[in-house]
């Protein structure tokens, strides 16, 4: 599977994955399709992107597709298309963190703007994933000791109370913060804060 961001169209319809896959690709938008839910979710760890998803499937349906999705830990946005008397298994998948559902027969525009701001949403997704890590990273090149200061400063303690609670000189914290600072790459203390924020986060 490619590494890029793309949508996959699930459906056990071989002509509505043909046509939404042509449909995607006359703007330039690349497209895998899948004939069931199960030949996505064996998949679904490594995409990116989004799912497109009908929610009428055997075996597998497009909700309980989404339920699977989020007890495997795959964030990626998932769009459903239903059918008119469907709406209320849509409603009942857009409780459950569907990014949109469109209803059949759907208007090409409808479906194209579903999945830009999808892929949109995907792609912030991989950038907050990306960002942790880095951060992540960041604070396990940290020493012990500058772990400590760090975990003080971000409690808003001063200098001193840093020191009294490790029993060194403010002017050793002082040395300790600048590591700190430098190795996490934070501009200010309000933004090593927020990284801090931003590694828990996960």
């Amino acid at each position: 599977m490619s590494s890029e961001p793309q949508v996959h169209i699930v459906d056990d319809d071989a002509d509505v994955r043909d046509s939404l896959q042509f449909l995607l690709s006359s703007v330039d938008v690349p497209a895998t399709t899948y004939p069931s839910a199960q030949a996505f979710l064996d998949v679904a760890e490594a995409a990116r992107g989004c799912v497109v998803t009908d929610i009428r499937m055997p075996e597998i349906d497009g909700l309980e597709l989404v339920r699977r999705l989020k007890a495997q830990g795959v964030g990626l946005p998932v769009i459903v298309i239903t059918g008119h008397a469907d709406v209320p298994l849509a409603v009942e998948a857009m409780k459950s963190g569907v990014a949109d559902f469109i209803e059949k027969p759907f208007e090409e525009d409808a479906i194209l703007h579903a999945v830009r701001q999808a892929l949109r949403t995907g792609a912030e997704s991989d950038a907050q994933v990306a960002e942790r890590a880095e951060i992540v990273a960041r604070r396990n090149s940290l020493s012990q000791r500058e772990a400590q200061v760090l975990d003080g400063l971000v409690l808003g303690k001063a200098n001193k109370v840093i020191a009294f609670d490790l029993d060194i000189s403010p002017r050793t914290v002082e040395i300790y913060r600048a590591h700190v600072m430098t190795k996490m790459g934070a501009k200010s203390l309000s933004d090593l804060v927020r990284m801090v924020m931003v590694s828990r986060s996960g």
